[in-house]
Order: structure tokens, then sequence, then C-alpha cells
């Protein structure tokens, strides 16, 4: 797989206000930085990112999450307490809220979420998956090649 282009160097006050709000996600939310990574991990499962995929399996392979739980987070409800309600109720959330077009977000998936996190940890917590995804239609679009790929 060959990159397209790149597209940092071809839009970098974007990509630039992109980070800034990735900055804003690991220094003011309050969110563990490993809880972002899985969320972020997540995500880009659900779209096919590799270049996300490995991105963040590294991360968090590096903040320490044992290979038991890195291994099931795509299958994150059938891994009963591994993850905590925290992580089960963002990666319910970051499911319904990356599948838009066809969840709708539901009602019933707002308030799973909701009754776990507050209105700004909610709100926090989509602006990260929103993030992802937009990251994940560069990756994908421009093919950024993961680091795993020779």
């Amino acid at each position: 797989m060959s990159a397209r282009l790149d597209y940092n160097a071809a839009a970098p006050a974007g990509t630039k206000a992109l980070y800034g709000v990735h900055t804003y996600l690991f220094k003011e939310t309050g969110f563990a930085p490993s809880f972002l990574e899985l969320v972020f991990l997540r995500t880009s499962q659900i779209n096919g990112c590799a270049y996300c995929i490995d991105m963040h399996t590294r991360a968090l392979v590096k903040a320490g999450l044992g290979i038991d739980k890195l291994a099931l987070v795509l299958v994150w409800r059938e891994a009963g307490d591994l993850f905590d309600a925290r992580e089960r109720a963002a990666l319910a959330w970051a499911e319904s809220v990356t599948n838009v077009a066809s969840t709708g977000v539901p009602d019933a998936d707002y308030v799973a979420a909701a009754t776990v996190f507050n209105a700004k940890e909610l709100s926090d917590l989509t602006i990260a998956i929103g993030l992802m995804n937009a990251y994940n239609r560069l990756a994908i679009s421009f093919r950024a090649k993961p680091t795993a790929v020779p």
C-alpha cells in the first residue's frame, strides 16, 4: 500500500487544528491517557483504520495495558469484568456514535452513557470519538502507512 499524499504537509493548519483538539483531550478533560487510547482504538477498529489501530495499540502497550485486555477490545462485550463500567460505557458510546449512519445514536444508548458520565465528560468523550473518526478518515483516504508495515 502506497500513501496517496501527506495530509500533514498538504494542510498543516488543518492538522494543527485537529492536534489542538487532541491536546485538549489529553490535558484538560481529566480522562486518563489510556482511557482515551482505548476509545481511539475501538473507534479505529470500527472504521478499519490500520494506521490508527497500529498507533493506539502501541500506545496502550506502552502504557502497560495487558495483552489479555488488549486482545479483547474488539469483543469487549464478551470480556465480562475485564473492562470496568466506565470503559464499557465509553466503548458502547464509541460504537453508537461512530456508527451514527446506521444507529442514529438512539436514546437508550445516550441514557446508558449519561448514567456513567456527567455532561462535560460525555461531551468530551463524544469530541474524542469525533476526533478519531476524523483522523481515521484522513489516514484511510490517503493510505497512511502503519508503523508495523515495512
